[in-house]
């Protein structure tokens, strides 16, 4: 059944999420670009049966507001990681583990950046921390996304997320991501290619998990030697719906190994 926070996030925003479960820790789910809570359904079933757990819309995503775009409103990750986190009291979580995929990856990092907010967190298939080429790949492409009025830029650019062997919700979610207005979509992209992952990663104090990192290995260890990193076989961006399995497994290693 869908709950709803009634936050203390900017403007008042109401934001939706899902939530199930009983035990410690809590875990936080947060979907990426475009997407919504959904996408992590198969974590959602799954952790439930050990932790507490619920996955959220951000802002302007799902049954959650959606405030009109302007300064701060989407194009700060920090804006979202307030989303998260409110969720996280509605919820009744204290400091849970937060997980999230693409842009979520990011919002997951800025709430471990925040000292006693979160155990610790993993980014799933994140959106570039600190690959400078990835930054500068995002900030050419927001002009196009900003255009983007009938979604069919996105279309093809979310086509290209899948390997031609994925198969679950395919259709659903490139349909889904050229839906979200235009202006929303680009101001989000501004968010990522802004969000300074170095300075992030220098903060946080938590354990973090990387699976797919969309940065090198090494560039993520140098900036924090302790984070642990995955890899996936057989699935594209969207791993949590894909290949499951292979997710669930790691996270739950992750979690194992460091008493949680």
């Amino acid at each position: 059944m869908t709950e709803f926070a009634d936050a203390d996030t900017a403007g008042g925003v109401r934001l939706a999420y899902d939530s199930a479960g009983r035990g410690e820790p809590a875990m936080l789910f947060i979907h990426g670009w475009c997407c919504d809570r959904t996408s992590f359904a198969p974590q959602l079933t799954h952790f439930a049966a050990h932790h507490a757990v619920a996955a959220l819309d951000l802002r302007g995503h799902g049954d959650s507001d959606r405030p009109e775009p302007g300064a701060g409103v989407y194009d700060d990750i920090s804006g979202f990681a307030d989303d998260a986190l409110a969720v996280a009291r509605a919820a009744g979580f204290d400091r849970p583990v937060v997980v999230g995929h693409s842009l979520g990856g990011l919002v997951s990092l800025a709430c471990a950046a925040r000292r006693g907010a979160v155990r610790a967190a993993a980014m799933l298939a994140s959106a570039p921390v600190l690959d400078p080429e990835g930054k500068a790949a995002l900030a050419q492409s927001f002009p196009a996304i900003a255009a983007d009025e009938d979604g069919s830029w996105r279309t093809a650019f979310a086509s290209g997320l899948f390997l031609p062997t994925d198969s679950v919700r395919r259709d659903e979610i490139i349909a889904q991501m050229a839906a979200l207005p235009a202006e929303i979509a680009a101001a989000e992209l501004r968010a990522m290619e802004r969000f300074h992952g170095a300075s992030a990663l220098a903060r946080t104090e938590v354990p973090l998990l990387s699976v797919d990192p969309a940065d090198a290995e090494p560039e993520l260890r140098a900036e924090s030697p302790g984070i642990a990193i995955g890899r996936t076989v057989g699935a594209g961006h969207f791993i949590q719906l894909e290949v499951p399995e292979q997710v669930n497994a790691m996270i739950e290693r992750f979690l194992a190994i460091n008493g949680l």
